[in-house]
C-alpha cells in the first residue's frame, strides 16, 4: 500500500525519542522573516484592499505600496527590534530584493541574518515554466550578494512543482520550510538524496493570523505566548522548533509591533529559550541523526 505522504514517512510525535537540549534549551526559536519583492507591473500576489468595482487592474498601487512600506517601515522595526534582543534572524527573501532593495539587503547582512532562498521574486513556484532556471538564479544572485551558502530555502507561497525537492538538492540546497509536518527537523526522501524538513507555521504567521483571519492587532503575541504555556504544562519535556512566520509590511504596522515587540522581550527572557537560524537548526539535528 502506498504511503500517504510519498516525501515523510508517517511518525507519531511520542514515536519519536525525545531530542536533547539545544544550547541548553527546550524551545528552539527561529524567527522566520519573509522580505518579498513584487513587481509594480505585475498583479500583485496577495492584497490587503480589494479592488474598486472588483476590477483588478495593473499598476496595482495600493496593495504594492502596502508591501513597500514594510520594507521602508516595518523592516527597519523588525531589524532593531531583533538587534535589541540579540537575536540573529532567518531572511527568507526573494532574491531580487538583493538586486531591487540592496540597501536593504545590506542591512540584514550587516545584522548577521542567515539567508535563506525565497525565490526571485513573490511568484508560486508552481506557476515558473522554466523552474529550475528559476530556481538557479535565484540561488546565485543570493549567494553571490551575501556570500553564504544559502543552504535553506521557504518556496513563495510554500508552492512546489512534483520535482522541486530533487531541483533544490541539485543545487545546493540542504534544508526546506515547505513540508509542515513536526515540530522538529525530519528526513525527507528526494530522487536526489535525503533532504532535511525544517519546521515552518501557517499557524504562528502574521499572514494568516492578519491578513487572512483578520484578527485583532495583538492576536499573535497572544498565540506566542499560549504556545509556551503549553509546552509548560508538559514541564517541557521535549526539545521543539518554534517558528515565528513574519512579514514586515503586516507585523511591521506600529499597532501590531507593540504587543509583538513585548512577547518576543518575554521569549528573550525565558530560560528555555533559545534563538536559532534555519541551518543552525538543521546542522545541530544532522549531526545527531545522520541523513539515512
Amino acid at each position: 500500500m502506498a504511503e500517504p505522504n510519498p516525501r515523510i514517512p508517517f511518525r507519531l510525535e511520542g514515536d519519536a525519542p525525545p531530542l536533547p537540549r539545544f544550547r541548553g534549551k527546550r524551545v528552539i526559536v527561529n524567527v522566520a522573516v519573509n522580505v518579498e519583492y513584487w513587481p509594480f507591473d505585475q498583479p500583485m500576489p496577495r492584497a490587503i484592499l480589494p479592488p474598486p468595482h472588483g476590477i483588478r487592474a495593473v499598476p496595482d498601487v495600493p496593495n504594492f505600496t502596502w508591501v513597500e512600506y514594510g520594507l521602508r517601515v516595518g523592516m527597519q522595526r523588525l531589524v532593531d527590534l531583533c538587534a535589541a534582543l540579540d537575536i540573529r534572524a532567518s531572511n527568507l527573501s526573494n532574491a531580487q530584493i538583493c538586486t531591487h532593495y540592496p540597501r536593504l539587503a545590506e542591512v540584514m547582512l550587516t545584522a548577521g541574518w542567515e539567508f535563506v532562498g525565497h525565490g526571485l521574486y513573490q511568484k508560486a513556484l508552481a506557476t515558473v515554466e522554466e523552474d529550475e532556471a528559476w530556481v538557479r538564479e535565484s540561488l546565485s544572485i543570493m549567494r553571490g550578494f551575501s556570500g553564504q551558502p544559502v543552504r535553506a530555502w521557504l518556496g513563495p507561497g510554500l508552492s512546489e512543482k512534483a520535482d522541486t525537492p530533487e531541483v533544490l538538492k541539485r543545487h545546493g540546497v540542504d534544508f526546506l520550510h515547505d513540508w509542515l509536518v513536526d515540530d522538529t527537523p525530519v528526513w525527507m526522501r528526494t530522487g536526489a538524496g535525503p533532504m532535511l524538513s525544517l519546521p515552518y507555521t501557517v499557524e504562528l504567521n502574521d499572514v494568516p493570523v492578519y491578513v487572512v483571519a483578520n484578527q485583532a492587532s495583538d492576536a499573535l503575541a497572544a498565540r506566542i505566548r499560549d504556545t509556551m504555556a503549553f509546552y509548560a504544562r508538559g514541564g517541557f519535556d521535549r526539545t521543539r522548533v518554534m517558528t515565528i512566520a513574519l512579514h514586515p509590511h503586516v507585523i511591521g504596522v506600529a499597532h501590531r509591533m507593540e504587543s509583538f515587540s513585548a512577547a518576543m522581550e518575554e521569549l528573550a527572557r525565558h530560560e528555555e529559550v533559545a534563538f536559532a537560524t534555519s541551518s543552525e537548526i538543521g546542522d545541530w539535528f544532522a549531526a545527531l541523526h545522520p541523513a539515512p
